[in-house]
């Protein structure tokens, strides 16, 4: 395995990853959710957010890829904490426009996405926040997960953050896994509620752990 950091050529695989994880064991994610359009839309949203000029969690230079025989088969971004939310929504007005969205069909995405508002972007100053971890099912069981996470920390580690979070779905039992097996789970666990528009309801779980020691991952 090869692990790098994404290119803009990566914009698809990124979008490929975000759909995925952000949707876990349901059918729908937030892109899904917020935008309110088919797949194919949703997909080709992300990746103009990923090569955007406006940098924020869903760019590619906040991403890591790990290469199996020299095919993309894993990603996760990592960003700081502080002040992700609004940088987010700053990407999402500048694809928007270009895309041809009124002021109102944004307005309208604001607020389909404002269900994540009590769960998503977890930590403050000196945190760094890891999302969008999923696997290319053709590459699962070959510890991709749990290298990129190893690299991610190690890169937080050496920048000075203090502690690292990660969150997904109650009930997302691979994730959890993974996680558990890369010491995420080691520390801190919080609990978020959240409520679909369709009102749906649904808990996340946050995962944090300090940087302070190095960790030995083990066999992956």
């Amino acid at each position: 395995m090869t692990i790098r950091s994404a290119r803009p050529e990566d914009a698809d695989f990124i979008a490929q990853t975000i759909v995925s994880s952000q949707r876990g064991y349901r059918p729908r994610g937030w892109f899904d959710v917020a935008l309110g359009r088919p797949e194919a839309h949703c997909r080709g949203f992300i990746a103009a957010t990923a090569t955007a000029q406006t940098v924020l969690m869903w760019h590619h230079s906040n991403f890591l890829m790990d290469e199996y025989e020299g095919q993309p088969a894993a990603a996760l971004c990592a960003v700081p904490a502080a002040g992700t939310g609004h940088a987010a929504w700053a990407a999402i007005e500048e694809v928007g426009a270009a895309a041809g969205l009124s002021a109102s069909e944004l307005e309208a995405t604001r607020r389909r996405g404002a269900y994540v508002r009590n769960c998503w972007v977890q930590g403050d100053d000196g945190d760094r926040m890891i999302e969008h971890v999923p696997t290319d099912p053709a590459y699962r069981d070959r510890g991709l997960v749990q290298a990129l996470i190893e690299s991610t920390l190690a890169k937080g580690r050496a920048a000075g953050f203090r502690r690292a979070t990660i969150s997904f779905l109650i009930g997302n039992e691979p994730a959890e896994r993974a996680y558990a097996t890369a010491h995420l789970s080691s520390l801190t666990r919080s609990v978020g509620s959240l409520k679909y528009p369709s009102g749906e309801a649904s808990k996340s779980q946050t995962f944090s752990s300090d940087y302070g020691a190095e960790r030995d991952f083990g066999e992956a």
